[in-house]
């Protein structure tokens, strides 16, 4: 019997973002697979959907992904998408069922991790602690304090120039809404987010940022959500010292991490470098795919 695809309904959507989600079951009603289509809801991104799909691995090569993704294509039309992105570890099953329907390699990811066990914690300290003339480092967890929220979210512009190859990702507009109602997903998913800003010591405005998100029990491992500096004021080292400080601020709050997790186009040469400096150990590879509608 071939599975049953069911919409299901998502109870969670936010101010930037809604979910499409289906199941699909086989005869007994065993779930074999699901797939989720995120449609982004903000200006410069209205054009584009994310796609999760997944099929248990005793259940593959069935039809069942590809008939998880006729519904996610489906909606995307019925919703007037013109891309659908996805991802895909280099040499997984995914690599190959994504190209054989239609999508193409757009970007190819570095997936790092630092062993904190094995780091240089004297030479990041070192790092962290250097000053830079002009700049200073402030921390918060969670929401960004009410001072910082304009500058912090006008400085969000700062990815809009990050190496993306092919992909049609638009642009993300950041608002101070759009920054709380992100540090609260990440509270509500029980985990903590850490950031660390570089502030223009002349006017007082964030102009860098290092975002970390760390488990709620303050183990295992920690995921680097983004770093980045305004256009203007690279060139100055602030993202090696952003992170390296965000490195040492995870490692003195929460002393039972085992690492830090991070992803790094493989054409931004230069936080790459930040990473390689750093002691970042290559992990895998994978591949941003798009489907264009």
């Amino acid at each position: 019997m071939s599975p049953r695809v069911i919409p299901l309904v998502d109870p969670e959507s936010g101010p930037s973002s809604r979910r499409l989600v289906w199941l699909a079951q086989d005869g007994d009603g065993v779930p074999v697979g699901s797939a989720s289509l995120r449609l982004f809801l903000k200006e410069g991104q209205a054009h584009l959907a994310e796609l999760e799909l997944s099929v248990h691995a005793a259940e593959r090569r069935q039809g069942i992904g590809t008939r998880l993704l006729e519904a996610a294509t489906a909606a995307a039309r019925a919703e007037g998408r013109r891309s659908i992105v996805t991802q895909a570890q280099q040499g997984s099953p995914a690599d190959e069922f994504l190209p054989a329907r239609g999508f193409r390699p757009v970007l190819t990811l570095t997936y790092a991790r630092l062993s904190l066990a094995d780091a240089d914690l004297t030479a990041i300290g070192a790092h962290a602690q250097r000053p830079h003339p002009g700049y200073e480092l402030t921390e918060w967890n969670g929401t960004v304090p009410a001072g910082l929220a304009h500058s912090y979210a006008e400085s969000r512009s700062a990815m809009d120039d990050m190496p993306m190859q092919d992909t049609d990702y638009g642009t993300v507009a950041w608002d101070v809404e759009r920054l709380v109602a992100a540090a609260e997903a990440v509270a509500r998913r029980g985990e903590l987010l850490h950031t660390v800003a570089a502030v223009d010591t002349t006017d007082r405005r964030v102009v860098g940022f290092s975002e970390l998100v760390v488990p709620g029990d303050g183990r295992g491992d920690a995921q680097h959500y983004g770093t980045a500096v305004l256009p203007a004021h690279r060139g100055r080292g602030l993202a090696h010292w952003m992170k390296a400080a965000s490195i040492q601020r995870a490692r003195r709050l929460h002393p039972l991490l085992a690492g830090l997790l991070t992803d790094t186009a493989d054409d931004n040469a230069p936080m790459r470098a930040v990473n390689d400096a750093l002691g970042y150990v290559p992990t895998h590879r994978a591949v941003e795919y798009q489907l264009d509608l």
